[in-house]
């Protein structure tokens, strides 16, 4: 029986199958052989696969991260100081000292736009907006500044000064910008557009103009600022506005308020510290709700936490620059809340700093000013193109900030954040304001 059970085992792996007469363990054979052959193929592809992916991965790097890796390192390159640092909010801002290398890069990414196809031109656009969040400001070419404020066409003028011209312009985007044209007089292009940078670069407050971008190509200089819509301080103050201001004194007192804290963080929310140099009506812009923003940046200068002051060339607005800045050159934060002072004073009374136009007596506004408090006759003082005054208690709350603010001695006089806070209290003691008035004028008159 068990050679009949192997005999039967025997004929059932040897015995034919109908498969090309192949017998059976020969076909079991093949189909392990077939399988093996199978899964070694599969795991050949795979491996095959992830090392193209490998591949493919390095040459994206190699292609593409360098060039933002590159760009970052030139804007922090140990030559290219970290000059300013955001204390309230935690980005950093980079700046660029050497304007050299924004050249390099325009036009190395104008040649690469000329010599793309249309397909290739739409991906370095993405390509170059990608890199915009980087560093302090978009790179923009000169053709898209000059498309998008019509050849820089004098329609489009919205400022103009000293320095350069300012342009509304609108974007390929549809997004309104103002374009701030730097004039090149002996090099003069090239310091503002370096201190702009440095001052502002990618700071972000409320109350301070931003610097969305720029524009370096050959001997042209250009800055991108975030449009304000409703003109500056200065042609709402001395414009033909009417018999009656729409500048209430509680609007007016939230446009100082917010012109202090603008320079508050300037002075104390920064590392190093911006001291301004030019506050002035002119260079408070304001929104439709009436919400102050400081601008134009190109005198600011930048005061490191170990320097009490930088000894400069005397800068500013003649009738806002205070007097120990004038006669020592000997710069500090100081200077900036005396310029406050005054355009406070302005505010107050709806008169420029100086005015040939006024008698003798009334020509300089801090002296007439000091001469109205001291003989007790403040409400005087108040713009009569508002319709309501205001209450006695907050006038003469202002009128000591304002005198605090002109201190001739500047070690005296407030730091911008404590002005905020002199701003914003709603009552001070009447009695006390009074007796600090009455001395202030005294020692100024003594």
């Amino acid at each position: 029986m068990a050679s009949s059970g192997g005999s039967s085992g025997d004929s059932i792996f040897t015995k034919k199958t109908p498969i090309l007469g192949l017998k059976l363990y020969v076909l079991i054979a093949a189909t392990i052989a077939v399988v093996l052959v199978v899964f070694a193929l599969y795991f050949l592809f795979i491996r095959h696969r992830s090392c193209k992916r490998r591949r493919v991965g390095v040459k994206h790097r190699s292609g593409f991260l360098p060039l933002v890796c590159k760009e970052i390192s030139e804007v922090n390159e140990p030559n290219q100081r970290q000059t300013t640092k955001n204390v309230s909010e935690k980005n950093s801002v980079f700046v660029v000292d050497d304007v050299a290398a924004i050249e390099l890069e325009s036009k190395k990414r104008s040649s690469e736009s000329k010599e793309s196809s249309t397909t290739s031109s739409s991906a370095l656009s993405s390509s170059t907006d990608s890199l915009g969040s980087f560093g302090w400001g978009r790179w923009y070419s000169l053709t898209e500044l000059q498309t998008a404020t019509n050849q820089f066409s004098g329609d489009n003028v919205i400022g103009e000064g000293g320095y350069g011209i300012v342009y509304r312009g609108v974007l390929h985007d549809g997004s309104v910008v103002a374009v701030k044209n730097l004039l090149n007089n002996k090099g003069q292009a090239e310091k503002e557009f370096k201190v702009e940078v440095e001052a502002i670069g990618k700071v972000k407050h409320k109350n301070l103009v931003g610097l969305i971008g720029y524009c370096a190509e050959g001997a042209q200089r250009l800055l991108v600022y975030e449009y304000i819509d409703n003109g500056n301080l200065e042609q709402w103050l001395h414009g033909d506005v009417g018999p009656v201001s729409p500048l209430t004194w509680e609007i007016r007192m939230k446009i100082a308020i917010g012109t202090a804290k603008g320079l508050a963080y300037l002075h104390e929310g920064l590392e190093p510290k911006v001291v301004h140099r030019d506050v002035k009506s002119s260079n408070i812009l304001l929104d439709r709700k009436w919400n102050a923003k400081v601008s134009d940046f190109g005198l600011a200068k930048l005061l490191g936490s170990e320097k009490s002051h930088v000894t400069t060339r005397v800068m500013g607005t003649f009738g806002y620059v205070s007097p120990d800045y004038a006669s020592t050159g000997m710069l500090n934060e100081g200077s900036d809340v005396y310029s406050f002072g005054v355009l406070l004073m302005e505010i107050i009374t709806g008169r420029s700093p100086v005015d040939y136009s006024k008698p003798p007596g009334e020509m300089n506004l801090v002296d007439w000013f000091k001469g109205k408090v001291a003989s007790r006759r403040g409400e005087e003082l108040v713009d009569p193109l508002i319709d309501v005054p205001p209450p006695p208690r907050a006038l003469k709350r202002i009128l000591l900030v304002c005198l605090r603010c002109i201190d001739m001695d500047a070690n005296k006089r407030p730091k911008m954040g404590q002005i905020v806070h002199m701003l914003e209290a709603d009552e001070f003691p009447y009695r006390a304001v009074s007796i600090v008035l009455l001395m202030l004028c005294l020692s100024t008159y003594s």
